[in-house]
């Protein structure tokens, strides 16, 4: 085809080549809402989004605990106590490769060296099974239910070994994860309302109120917050039940974890309140509270959504503090600083480390919602890249 030939075919917008593929426009973010572009720059953080996937797997952890349980919360595996955690094995010397099982094992004390070691009894082999039968119970509380997400037919099996009482430590933290990533939400949503209503009331209307409100905040932040701890958690009755115990608990944290967050609001609320926007609001006959509600607290909703965050990292492992003392949540109910407080020997993590399993949750737990913290402070920043 000669050159004048195509000349025609482009005047007639026709061409004799073909087209390359056009690419899709990105999504305009010009007209986004907040939530949208603080998602959108959230995302790209990766270890936040790490973070994210890996809370919400401990939180599933915690909902389905019945289900991905291998054995109920305080069930106790007959004569096997401080047994070592089992190693799940899809192969076996001599025998080829068959479907995964795993061998019995036992603490032996080496009568030369007087240390305990770990020997792996291969007379005794176990199957490992998925959605195997058990005792009825109920799921969530309502679901009736006969299956659990992973057993054995017969022996035991225990991938984060057994307690002195024969129970498996990781069915316990399942459990236990319950009490103690629950706290941290509970106990914040608490403090969060308290600070919230509190600062919003003192920037706001200032004068006397502020004066007595600022006074309070005071009293609370010189309070030291370990001791206070301790001594409102001692004042909880022994004969409450576990529930009862959980709940104190929750608004001990609470009553001492909301001054910060007051002090925050007050401060934006005070150089906010004389914006033309707050004014011509009340010249239009709005009430006070729905001006806080509506106007000013979204002015800075990134910021209480970043606090939130990094709080409930505190409260857990206040929890964790007051259980491990002995005056937080009591048997027969478990959270990770219960089971902690078991190993508080030396001798007895020297010869059981796997005793030291809950604290791993618990580390996990705090990194992750604090990676969560920075991902959305960098992503509520208008000034970050």
């Amino acid at each position: 085809m000669g050159k004048a030939t195509s000349n025609v075919l482009s005047l007639l917008g026709l061409s004799s080549h073909p087209r390359a593929p056009v690419k899709e426009p990105k999504k305009d973010l010009a007209f986004a809402s907040q939530g949208q572009l603080v998602w959108h720059k959230f995302r790209k953080h990766k270890v936040a989004m790490g973070s994210l996937v890996v809370l919400t797997l401990l939180y599933i952890g915690a909902i389905f605990a019945d289900f991905i349980a291998p054995y109920e919360k305080n069930y106790r595996i007959p004569d096997v106590q401080f047994s070592a955690p089992t190693r799940v094995r899809v192969y076996e010397p001599g025998k080829g490769f068959s479907r995964p099982f795993v061998f019995a094992v036992k603490r032996q004390l080496d009568m030369t060296t007087f240390t305990y070691e770990t020997v792996i009894d291969r007379s005794q082999k176990w199957h490992l099974r998925f959605f195997v039968n058990t005792d009825p119970y109920k799921l969530l509380g309502f679901i009736p239910v006969s299956h659990r997400l992973f057993g054995v037919d017969t022996g035991y099996i225990s991938l984060f070994g057994t307690d002195n009482l024969g129970i498996d430590i990781l069915s316990q933290t399942l459990y236990a994860s319950r009490i103690s990533l629950s706290v941290g939400l509970v106990g914040v949503a608490i403090s969060f309302v308290l600070g919230v209503i509190l600062g919003g009331i003192s920037g706001y209307f200032g004068g006397t109120v502020d004066l007595i409100i600022q006074r309070i905040i005071e009293f609370v932040i010189t309070l030291p917050q370990l001791p206070l701890w301790i001594a409102l958690s001692a004042a909880v009755p022994n004969r409450w039940t576990g529930i009862e115990t959980f709940f104190a608990i929750t608004v001990i944290l609470s009553l001492v974890g909301w001054t910060s967050l007051a002090r925050v609001v007050r401060g934006r609320l005070i150089s906010m309140r004389e914006e033309d926007y707050v004014m011509a609001a009340r010249v239009a006959g709005r009430r006070d509270g729905a001006i806080i509600r509506l106007h000013l607290l979204p002015g800075f909703m990134s910021y209480l959504v970043v606090s939130i965050t990094l709080a409930i990292p505190a409260m857990i492992l206040g929890e964790t503090t007051l259980s491990f003392l002995g005056v937080g949540i009591l048997p027969p109910e478990v959270s990770w600083g219960a089971m902690l407080r078991e190993a508080n020997d030396v001798t007895l993590i020297f010869n059981y480390t796997w005793y030291l399993t809950p604290c791993i949750f618990v580390i996990v737990a705090v990194l992750a919602y604090n990676f969560i913290g920075d991902g959305l402070r960098d992503a509520a920043d208008p000034y970050s890249r």
